[in-house]
């Protein structure tokens, strides 16, 4: 299965950038192109990709990709959105998306009048699992198809079909995992149709259900969101009806990973690095994997954090569970081909769906869809983003005396704390169990006592240690919430100094992937109009309104964010302001060029946002917007525009290369333009996230009026320095959002003499998203932060 890409080394390889090669990127006419399945298979890798809902076929296609890395599309494709993908032991196939590739490359294909609907995944037959196959809809189609005639038998009709014939009739919709184990096909979706799952993420949505093969009703085994479903035998299925299957979901509180063993489920609980993916109607998430890469684990995708999942992973043995790393791109499958890890991504798409806001103006969409493979060495899934993690076993919600929570995960971060509220009456105590060897065997490990109607928290240390965590209520509690703040330590070094804010303009320009089948990238600058194609040549050319357009139609907004004495300002599409740490404390509001771009799409459905030298990770307002904003790298440089393409992040502005790899620096052909080019996982290595600012700035605060949220999240060293020019004392109450969803309690509060300062040092280990401050009287007043 894995390999060898014995040409590349007798040949000059292909240009790339960060592991991306511009020449393979896939296109198509739909309003999204992302990657449904990368399969290795008879000595070539094979690709698909998909449109948004297309049932019936779309222009998408099946690629074979050589050794030497030549792209060959397939005469034989009939698009669609296909995302499934198993190799067949008995015939010698792989099934990927509507097509069957024998050991000899033949490609044979089912039209989709014989098998309607989008192809989400593929599973060995219940009871002829040497000559039929399963495949399933992303609307709860499935059928059995012969694998040696292709012949189609529809088992449960796909739900956008009109007609007599038996439903699964499941909860949820948006189709993504199907595996078959111990006697059952298991069948998972993500998503929800009602009007509520495209606003809330906490909307109840999604299911996991299963069916033996023989019935005419589906089991439905939890009303949650689920993606992948596997097991041991991975792409291959099973080998024995004894081997466990494995599935991960989430809710707004956590992930959810679950195994049926023994003809059982049990559920296990981990965290979140990102919450790019939580809308509740499914869109968000594409197809998250656990796959084999060759190494001793396997690999997993999830909410933005490359996973190490144990290959013999169950009840008696669920140990090893731990983040690699944090990453952004949009990961639709993966696999390892030779001596590389190669992903399909869903890099660029012509609709931004529900991703709308007024951060980013009338901006115009990409011209066209498109996505592109990246290929890495295994060894840097350990390199990407620091690994953070945050997740909720109670979030809000009634619980019962000495009713244990789900278990959540208590490896694999440095770095660990757990937050607790209550609204009883007086003080209780919750106590905390862990099971340290991943057997199931719980065992006390301490009691946290929490005041009437208040707020504690608890810092793990590292004796303290275990396979997953648990909580207890020492009383029964109408309203409570558990919720854990992990982190890895970030090592990266802060991004080096570079020249004051008003320094000569380096390059800007406004940029634009292109439509019209141009496949090129457009960069127009105050010194002329440039195009670049697959040869990354940066050409100078005279088409006429091309300039104009881009000047209209590529503007950057004015008024996206705002820049004050204190901090950034990011206003949300309810008027609200949210306020931003600066990378530096004279970060000027407008750079060389003018305004500068804030928020773009650069993944499907996935934003940048650039504020104050640093970028960040900014949710679809579905999936809680700013609210649940992270940084991931202070770059403290003056970047005009970004934009993404054939796979690659471009950017336009200061020259961010500084000679380390001229890969990364695009010049055009007259030397009077030049671009950064690279993966857009590459912002992590500008520079750990840091900053400065606060919520008040000598500022003129109002008795009992809360400020405006300041970002906490995701940073590591923090403090404080509070000050006032009252002429008596002042108590300054510091509060903090827990859970980026208003969950607003005491954190401290401050006495602060006259013409004093006091400064406060927050444990290293201590996490919340939002802090905010109250004076109890009107005065003017500083509340300055230092993330270091």
């Amino acid at each position: 299965m894995f390999l060898a890409l014995a040409a590349l080394a007798h040949a000059a390889e292909p240009f790339n950038v960060s592991g991306i090669y511009p020449h393979l990127a896939m296109f198509n006419n739909e309003r999204e192109c992302g990657t449904g399945a990368v399969v290795p298979w008879a000595d070539r890798l094979w690709v698909v990709t998909y449109a948004p809902h297309s049932p019936k076929g779309s222009s998408d296609k099946l690629y074979e990709i050589t050794s030497d890395l030549q792209q060959i599309v397939r005469p034989e494709s009939i698009g669609g959105t296909p995302a499934n993908r198993m190799i067949h032991r008995e015939s010698q196939q792989l099934f990927i998306g509507p097509y069957a590739i024998d050991a000899q490359r033949k490609v044979r294909t089912i039209p989709y009048e014989q098998m309607f609907g989008r192809p989400t995944g593929n599973a060995r037959h219940l009871l002829d699992p040497a000559n039929k196959i399963y495949y399933a809809s992303m609307e709860e189609g499935f059928y059995e198809v012969d694998v040696k005639t292709l012949a189609v038998t529809e088992l449960f009709r796909d739900e956008a079909v009109k007609g007599d014939f038996r439903r699964a009739a499941l909860p949820g919709y948006h189709g993504k995992g199907l595996y078959t184990a111990q006697g059952q096909l298991i069948y998972a979706n993500n998503g929800e149709t009602s009007a509520q799952a495209k606003k809330d993420p906490e909307t109840p949505s999604g299911a996991l259900a299963m069916w033996d093969g023989k019935g005419d009703t589906w089991t439905l085994v939890r009303r949650n969101q689920f993606t992948e479903v596997t097991g041991p035998g991975g792409i291959y299925g099973n080998e024995s009806d004894k081997d466990p299957a494995w599935t991960i979901g989430w809710d707004h509180r956590s992930l959810i990973l679950m195994t049926l063993s023994g003809g059982a489920w049990q559920s296990y609980r981990l965290p979140k690095a990102s919450h790019s993916y939580d809308g509740a109607h499914g869109w968000n998430t594409e197809w998250p994997r656990i796959r084999d890469i060759g190494e001793k684990d396997l690999l997993m995708t999830m909410h933005g954090t490359f996973w190490r999942f144990p290959k013999n992973f169950g009840p008696a043995n669920s140990t090893g569970v731990a983040p690699r790393s944090n990453y952004l791109k949009v990961v639709g499958d993966f696999t390892r081909w030779g001596d590389r890890v190669v992903l399909g991504c869903d890099d660029t798409a012509a609709s931004e769906f529900l991703n709308k806001r007024r951060a980013k103006g009338d901006l115009a969409a990409p011209g066209q869809s498109q996505s592109n493979l990246w290929f890495i060495a295994p060894e840097q899934l350990d390199k990407f983003g620091p690994a953070i993690g945050r997740g909720a076993v109670w979030l809000g919600e009634a619980v019962k005396k000495d009713t244990a929570s789900d278990p959540f995960l208590f490896s694999g971060y440095e770095q660990r704390m757990l937050h607790l509220t209550h609204d009883a009456g007086e003080a209780m105590s919750f106590t905390l169990e862990v099971d340290r060897a991943g057997d199931g065997r719980w065992t006390k490990l301490r009691d946290v006592s929490v005041p009437a109607s208040g707020y504690a928290f608890t810092m793990f240390t590292a004796g303290e240690k275990g396979a997953w965590v648990r909580v207890r209520a020492g009383r029964d509690v109408a309203k409570t919430t558990a919720t854990f703040a992990y982190r890895n330590r970030d090592m990266r070094a802060p991004a080096k100094p570079v020249a004051p804010a008003n320094a000569a303009p380096g390059s800007g320009g406004l940029l634009h992937a292109r439509g019209g089948n141009k496949r090129t990238l457009a960069l127009a600058t105050a010194g002329g109009y440039y195009e670049m194609g697959a040869d990354m040549v940066l050409k100078r050319t005279d088409e006429a309104g091309a300039a104009e357009w881009m000047a209209k139609q590529v503007a950057i907004p004015r008024d996206s964010v705002a820049l004050d004495a204190a901090s950034g300002i990011y206003t949300d599409e309810a008027g609200k302001r949210w306020r931003l740490p600066k990378g530096r404390a004279d970060f000027a509001a407008t750079g060389p060029y003018g305004p500068e771009r804030a928020a773009r799409e650069v993944c499907t459905e996935r934003d940048l946002l650039n504020v104050g030298g640093t970028f960040f990770e900014l949710p679809a307002e579905n999936a809680g917007g700013i609210t649940k904003v992270r940084p991931v790298a202070t770059h403290n440089r003056r970047i005009h525009d970004y934009a993404t393409w054939r796979g690659l992040l471009l950017m336009s502005g200061d020259d961010l290369a500084e000679g380390k790899d001229s890969r990364h620096r695009v010049k055009s052909e007259d030397g009077r333009a030049s671009l950064w080019v690279g993966a857009v996982d590459d912002l992590w290595s500008f520079g750990r996230a840091v900053g400065v600012g606060g919520p008040w700035k000598d500022a003129d605060v109002k008795a009992g009026e809360p400020s405006e949220p300041y970002l906490m999240t995701g940073y590591s060293k923090k403090r404080v320095e509070l000050s006032h020019a009252d002429a008596a004392a002042l108590t300054l109450r510091m509060e903090v959002d827990l859970t980026g969803t208003g969950t607003w309690v005491e954190y401290k509060s401050f006495d602060v003499a006259p013409g004093k300062t006091v400064t406060h040092a927050f444990p290293e280990e201590f996490q919340a998203y939002w802090v905010r401050v109250t004076s109890p009287r009107a005065t003017r007043a500083t509340a300055w932060f230092t993330y270091e």
